[in-house]
C-alpha cells in the first residue's frame, strides 16, 4: 500500500491512476487529518508527501514520523513545487528518501518509487546484528549510534551514510558513488550535500569523527578493520 498525501485534486488523481495502473494498491489523502486517521488504521510500505499542505506543512509530518519508533524506517518520498536545492536539502536532511519537484513524469515517479522500494526491502534484510569502527558502534535492530560508548542523535540521511561507510570499512567512495547509494539516484550537480553530511556526522562524534577519513580527490571512508 503505497499513502499520497497532496491537497491538489489534479496531482492527487494524477499519481494515484498512475501508481494504480501499474499494479500498486494506493490510497490518497487531501488533509493530514485524514492521512494520521489512516495511519492508525495501516501503515502502508511507502509515503509520498507533499510539502505545502493546509493544517500541518510536509515537513513538520516527516519530521513527526522520523520520531516515532513504529515510523522511523517509513520510506518517505518528497512531491513538491519547492525544487531549488535548499529545499531539497532540507528535505532530505529531515529523513525524506527522495524528493521529487513538480511537475514530473510517470515514468520517473515510478521508476523512484520502485527504487527506494528495493533499497528498503533491502536494508531490511541485510542490516547486521551491529556494526564498528574505532569507537563507534551501529546497532542497526533498534536504530542506535554510540561513539565511545554515548549515544548520538542522527538524523536519517547522517544515519545511513555512517550506515554504508561502516559495513564497507576501509572502501572508499566517490560523493556521486554515495549518493546513488544512500539517496538512491544520481542527485547531478549537488554532492557538496554529501560533504555537509560528513561533516555534521564528525561533529556529532566527536573524537570519533576522525575515523572518517578524506581521501583527496576520490572521497571518503571509514578505516579500521571489522
Amino acid at each position: 500500500m503505497i499513502y499520497l498525501l497532496d491537497d491538489e485534486y489534479g496531482i492527487r488523481n494524477f499519481v494515484l491512476y498512475a501508481l494504480q495502473s501499474c499494479g500498486m494498491e494506493a490510497e490518497g489523502f487531501e488533509l493530514p487529518s485524514q492521512f494520521w486517521a489512516a495511519m492508525d488504521r495501516q501503515t502502508p510500505d511507502l509515503l509520498l508527501l507533499d510539502i505545502m499542505l493546509p493544517e500541518e506543512d510536509g515537513i513538520s509530518i516527516l519530521r513527526r514520523l522520523r520520531s516515532n519508533e513504529q515510523t522511523r524506517r517509513l520510506p518517505v518520498i518528497m512531491l513538491s513545487a519547492k525544487g531549488s536545492e535548499p529545499d531539497k536539502v532540507e528535505g532530505l536532511d529531515s529523513g525524506a528518501d527522495d524528493y521529487i519537484a513538480k511537475p514530473f513524469g510517470t515514468m520517473e515517479l515510478i521508476s523512484r518509487i520502485k527504487a527506494v522500494l528495493r533499497r528498503s526491502e533491502r536494508q531490511m534484510q541485510e542490516s547486521p546484528t551491529h556494526s564498528t569502527a574505532g569507537g563507534i558502534t551501529m546497532i542497526p535492530a533498534n536504530h542506535e549510534v554510540y561513539a565511545n560508548g554515548v549515544p548520538v542523535a542522527l538524523t536519517l540521511k547522517e544515519y545511513d551514510l555512517l550506515n554504508v561507510l561502516l559495513e564497507n570499512k576501509g572502501q572508499v567512495f566517490s560523493r556521486d558513488t554515495l549518493l546513488k547509494m544512500v539517496w538512491g539516484y544520481d542527485f547531478s550537480g549537488e554532492s557538496r550535500t554529501v560533504d555537509v553530511h560528513i561533516r555534521t556526522l564528525r561533529s556529532k562524534l566527536g573524537e570519533c569523527g576522525d575515523m572518517i577519513e578524506t581521501v583527496r580527490g576520490v572521497g571518503y571512508k571509514i578505516g579500521g578493520s571489522r
